[in-house]
């Protein structure tokens, strides 16, 4: 049986699986039901964007038989003006937290279908910590409330709400992972 690998992501190869595996959970290609009990992502990246995001600072990914299966894309602060939908949280973090915060911004997690349940969320945050946790003190995200599964996995392995707001007739919750 072959085994699941997490690693940085380093190919245009890797970075093309990930845009699929984002464009079969985005709420579009999802049923009502499945966004319930599956949950979904909210941001569609394209190459360019998603290839310049690694390029600061490679994406964490989870591997099955050459295939990505799972990912956490990493987010450098740099980036807030580049994803419309980021920047009101990048607008509340300027808000609440010190402006020496040395924090990287977890961009978007999704796991393949075919793989929940088997600990890869959990083992993609858990190398995202030990890859970072050098020049971070803390992961930060946010999640639309009404994806309860996102939400109650980021706090099952150790998120804290850091704040809770609305915009564009959504409630989110930004959360955050202390590293050290």
């Amino acid at each position: 049986m072959s085994t699941i690998v997490f690693k940085r992501a380093e190919t245009n190869t890797e970075l093309e699986q990930i845009l699929e595996l984002q464009r079969i959970n985005l709420p579009a290609s999802l049923s009502e039901a499945e966004k319930q009990t599956e949950g979904f992502v909210t941001v569609h990246h394209n190459f360019e964007t998603l290839k310049s995001l690694n390029d600061t600072c490679a994406h964490i990914i989870a591997v099955h038989d050459h295939k990505v299966i799972g990912y956490a894309l990493c987010m450098d602060k740099s980036f807030r003006n580049v994803i419309p939908v980021l920047k009101p949280m990048f607008d509340k973090l300027d808000t609440i937290l010190p402006i020496d915060s040395s924090f990287m911004i977890m961009g978007q997690v999704c796991v393949d279908k075919d793989f929940r349940k088997q600990g890869v969320f959990r083992g993609l945050y858990q190398h995202m910590r030990s890859e970072l946790k050098s020049q971070y003190d803390q992961i930060i995200t946010e999640v639309d409330t009404s994806n309860k599964r996102s939400l109650h996995a980021h706090l099952a392995i150790g998120f804290k709400i850091l704040y809770s707001y609305r915009s564009k007739n959504h409630d989110w919750e930004i959360v955050h992972w202390n590293l050290n």
